[in-house]
């Protein structure tokens, strides 16, 4: 029997030369599920281009086919072993990390919102169907209400009959397209009955989403076609008319101008009116201005800013302090029944947080609320600015303090007792034990926790929304409550009654992200530093 020894200086853990390296052997499963998941992949991005193809995005086509290629490429060679592992949570982490946070930093230098979300082509077309009326002379038509989607949220089409030629047009906000006699069904009158590729939504359909087909409009040549009723409708002459020589929008009848402003993305009357409808354009560092310049917004906005640091530093320490004390007093081997106790404490964090912050906001209603009632109180919880404060937290610590308790017990057990034992010996009391010896390594362990803890906490939007709805509000001021974090304030400023600003919302919601960041930056650098002290 022969040995084959290692050459002097080689690595004993590579195989020697002339000695054939095994490879892992490729089953059928294996190369079934390989092609299963590219077939998935190339499918996917199949479906994605077709959209990117129609918007004619072809830097985004682009990346779509290399990135599609490069996977392919990856998963199809035995090579490059550690990116097949590393490429699937990146591209995961840049699809629904970076992108967002891309996304909303470039929309917080526009003026995208309500009024401002497509081009200015979008706007005159806009402007135009708007202001389209019926007029003397106007053809009618026969209309039937007709979707490509769902019946409920499908977009809109209008399939309407010529009353002159019997032709049937499919119209959107493209415009009208000629439909073949084929391919629909009309009844006497020129009403239509069925068309392929359409579902035709029934009376009821139709009387559910009967705002939607007034202000539905159809545009053409010469106005635009509106409905009247639910199954006639009339082509209506535009009042309003786009003249690209000024690049303005003439109403016809009064002769008052709007002129195009670029800066502003809207056109504007000389006496200082502006048209509703705009187009999204750059303003800049001008949603970040607002911020501290306006008056109205800047005063709220840093009350609400100190409230929002004392809700987070209070939700979280609170929780931190009631669930480590809940820990120390079950961590003795003295107390008997230890794992009853464990059982009930973490209860609150095992139902659902929804329902329980519902249930905590009628538990704190001033006419029949639990708390009042218990206690034979008549306090108007979410009525006062520092009650409602008061109640909010107070909500957080019970729904906060079940997850402090389970880390600090299993940190707690994790602490070698000859540590505090030998301290016992050389005389330290049970409070200079914990304070000089276990609190310390605590901290080291805990204050990750805490951190993310204290950013979860300072956009906890739930907590706010569905107590105290941010209130109460001062009578001058309905845009932000006593209660309100940045969180809710922004949801308020993109969804409010008022008009969705969606730019300025994207640029507090890159404040809130910054100060968390620097936040946290800041606080990981000092756990670093007790972590060398105390290892």
């Amino acid at each position: 029997m022969s040995t084959q020894l290692a050459e002097p200086g080689s690595d004993l853990r590579t195989p020697a030369r002339g000695v054939a390296r095994r490879e892992r052997p490729v089953t059928a499963a294996g190369l079934l599920t390989k092609a299963i998941l590219l077939g998935l992949v190339v499918a996917i991005a199949i479906w994605a281009a077709m959209p990117l193809i129609d918007a004619g995005a072809w830097v985004g086509l682009a990346v779509l086919v290399v990135g599609t290629v490069g996977l392919c490429y990856l998963y199809l060679t035995p090579r490059h072993i550690p990116a097949k592992y590393l490429v699937p949570g990146t591209l995961f982490l840049l699809a629904f990390q970076v992108f967002p946070v891309l996304y909303t930093a470039s929309t917080a230098f526009t003026n995208f919102g309500d009024g401002h979300r497509g081009s200015k082509e979008d706007a005159i077309v806009a402007i135009q169907t708007s202001s389209v009326t019926q007029v003397p002379g106007s053809t009618e038509y026969a209309l039937s209400v007709a979707t490509t989607g769902d019946p409920a949220t499908g977009p809109l089409v209008f399939l309407v009959t010529d009353p002159t030629t019997g032709v049937v047009s499919a119209g959107d906000t493209e415009g009208l397209r000629t439909l073949s006699a084929a391919d629909v069904t009309v009844a006497p009158g020129g009403k239509v009955t069925a068309a392929d590729g359409y579902t035709l939504l029934n009376f009821g359909q139709v009387n559910a989403r009967s705002q939607e087909v007034t202000d539905f409009a159809v545009p053409t040549s010469g106005g635009a076609i509106r409905s009247s009723g639910l199954s006639r409708a009339y082509e209506g002459k535009a009042l309003r008319a786009y003249d690209a020589g000024c690049d303005c929008v003439r109403d016809t009848v009064t002769g008052k101008t709007w002129t195009a402003d670029a800066d502003l993305g809207a056109f504007v009357a000389a006496d200082g009116e502006r048209l509703i409808q705009g187009w999204q354009v750059n303003v800049g560092l001008n949603n970040f201005a607002r911020l501290i310049t306006d008056s109205t917004i800047s005063g709220p906005f840093l009350s609400t800013l100190v409230w929002n640091l004392v809700f987070a530093i209070g939700s979280t320490g609170g929780t931190f302090v009631l669930g480590l004390l809940c820990a120390l007093a079950l961590h003795s081997p003295r107390v008997r029944g230890r794992n009853i106790y464990r059982v009930l404490l973490i209860l609150p964090y095992a139902m659902p947080a929804f329902a329980m912050l519902l249930i905590w906001r009628d538990m704190f209603n001033t006419d029949f609320g639990l708390i009042n009632n218990l206690f034979g109180l008549d306090v108007d919880w979410f009525g006062q600015e520092w009650s409602a404060r008061l109640a909010v937290i107070g909500v957080q610590l019970w729904l906060g303090y079940p997850y402090m308790f389970l880390v600090a017990t299993g940190a707690l057990q994790a602490i070698p007792a000859e540590l505090t034992e030998a301290s016992s010996i050389d005389g330290a009391s049970p409070w200079q034990s914990f304070r000089r010896v276990t609190l310390p390594l605590l901290l080291v362990a805990l204050s990750p926790l805490l951190i993310s803890s204290f950013a979860y906490n300072f956009n906890n939007f739930n907590a706010i929304h569905l107590t105290s709805e941010g209130g109460p509000f001062p009578a001058d001021n309905s845009s932000v409550g006593a209660t309100d974090l940045l969180i809710t304030y922004t949801y308020r400023l993109a969804f409010g009654a008022a008009g969705a600003q969606y730019g300025f919302a994207a640029a507090v919601s890159v404040f809130i992200f910054a100060l968390v960041a620097i936040i946290s930056a800041v606080s990981f650098r000092r756990t670093r530093q007790q972590e060398e002290v105390y290892t």
